[in-house]
């Protein structure tokens, strides 16, 4: 019975809404789409005012930023081994979640469990939230979501785009962990080979230490002195691709012979923790 009456309620307002719209309301065309199109006219103007905004204050100087950033920054180097790829600004709140879950068994979570999660919740609101209630006053949980959720992503957007670079580092900070573990502290050389090993983009794709990721079936370097000598190694970091086949590993072969004899005896001297 209480379900009954329920829905005849359900159906009764239903059909005074639908009498309201007839009455009152107004159609689609061309009302609502009217505004749409004044809309979406102001969002095209806004953007196009920025580009000319950006362009007429920085083309006299173009390497220097004007009001909204240089014209154009040095040109593209395919072969560095140096650089540090940054999003844009849209991702800046992912960029900053990998910053917190740098561990790789936690990557996952941050990159794609806690997006997918929120993205769900957002997509199924219409179905649990069903309160006729839409006054924000009278919906504290909503409003508290709402609010938590836009200072969040404004947090993270922020701090996304005021991170430094500081990837290479914290790497370099980890050395002396690593010379202390593997007991090398005493080896000066492999202590350059080591902060050159940090500073380059070698933990890109290996992990040394539970430092770094693993990509493109790197292998972990901890104990890679065990099987291999440090002439290996030096012969090794600049011929992978043409002599070893490895294609996948970054082109070291402009490398100076100097900082390459030194990582070879920082991975020489890697024979897992003393």
């Amino acid at each position: 019975m209480a379900q009954s009456k329920l829905a005849r309620e359900q159906r009764e307002r239903f059909r005074r809404y639908k009498e309201d719209v007839k009455n009152e309301g107004k159609p689609f065309f061309p009302f609502a789409m009217w505004h749409d199109t004044v809309m979406a006219f102001v969002v095209v103007a806004v953007i196009v005012g920025l580009a000319f905004v950006w362009y007429f204050t920085a083309r006299h100087h173009p390497t220097e930023a004007g009001i909204l950033g240089p014209l154009y920054a040095d040109k593209a180097d395919p072969g560095t081994t140096s650089f540090v790829p940054r999003p844009d600004w849209f991702f800046y709140f992912l960029f900053y979640l990998l910053r917190i879950f740098k561990w790789p068994e936690s990557v996952v979570l941050g990159t794609v469990g806690i997006p997918t999660i929120l993205l769900i919740l957002l997509i199924a609101l219409p179905f649990y939230d069903r309160s006729e209630e839409r006054r924000l006053l009278r919906r504290p949980v909503a409003l508290v979501a709402a609010v938590l959720v836009v200072i969040s992503m404004g947090a993270l957007t922020w701090k996304g785009a005021v991170a430094k670079e500081s990837i290479a580092s914290e790497n370099i900070a980890e050395v002396p962990k690593w010379a202390s573990e593997q007991g090398f502290s005493g080896n000066q050389q492999a202590l350059r080979g080591a902060r050159t090993f940090a500073s380059l983009t070698c933990l890109t794709c290996h992990t040394y230490l539970g430092a770094g990721s693993s990509n493109f079936g790197a292998p972990d370097l901890s104990e890679i002195g065990k099987s291999r000598d440090k002439a290996y190694f030096e012969d090794y970091i600049p011929n992978a691709a043409t002599k070893y086949g490895n294609t996948y590993m970054a082109q070291f072969a402009t490398l100076p012979k100097d900082q390459v004899a030194e990582i070879a005896a920082f991975l020489a001297a890697s024979k897992g923790k003393k």
